[in-house]
């Protein structure tokens, strides 16, 4: 790849869990378990799921993604959640403070969650090897360009870079964005500063 392309990978509707509320709904001292690792290391979709129920409808069994968090959160993409009637403002993750609220419903039980339902800021993660062969740096604003094939070429504004050395470099847009552009798996991306 060149210095100004990443890899953009969709991101599904999908729930984080703290560990007190893994155990609620799967029962005392439960673990996930893993079914696929993902791309960002030690990140894993797990082989459980959980109900997500809103004012108007409900996702029967949604995803977990691992390891447990020190707080839970919801990943909607925004027609998601109109669909089941929560609200999820536009954020980075793990700034839940006055999110969306809903119910999460597991095989040993349920929680209401009072805030902690966001739909995800599109963002890049990279490296610091990644961030200054690329020339950027952490909290930087950036677009990214998305090529498509089908005559539906479009630039994603406000999209925000996160620089650990632990991530792997890779863009993450939800549902929504990649049907806007009618994207294909392994699509690359170019950066626009």
């Amino acid at each position: 790849m060149e210095n100004n392309e990443v890899l953009v990978e969709i991101s599904a509707r999908h729930v984080h869990l703290s560990q007190e509320h893994l155990e609620v709904l799967f029962g005392e001292g439960f673990e996930l378990t893993v079914k696929k690792e993902l791309s960002q290391p030690g990140q894993f979709a797990s082989n459980e799921r959980v109900r997500v129920i809103g004012s108007k409808g409900e996702f029967p069994a949604v995803s977990i993604l691992g390891p447990v968090r020190n707080a839970t959160q919801v990943e909607l993409s925004l027609t998601d959640a109109r669909s089941i009637g929560v609200v999820a403002p536009v954020r980075e993750s793990g700034d839940i403070a006055g999110s969306g609220a809903c119910k999460l419903v597991g095989p040993a039980g349920e929680i209401e969650i009072t805030e902690g339902v966001i739909a995800a800021k599109r963002h890049i993660h990279a490296t610091t090897a990644d961030a200054e062969r690329m020339g950027l740096t952490n909290g930087e604003i950036v677009s990214v360009e998305i090529p498509t094939a089908n005559g539906r070429n479009l630039t994603f504004g406000d999209v925000v870079v996160r620089v650990s050395d632990s991530y792997a470099l890779a863009m993450h847009i939800d549902t929504d964005e990649s049907n806007a552009a009618g994207m294909a798996p392994n699509t690359i991306g170019r950066v626009i500063k």
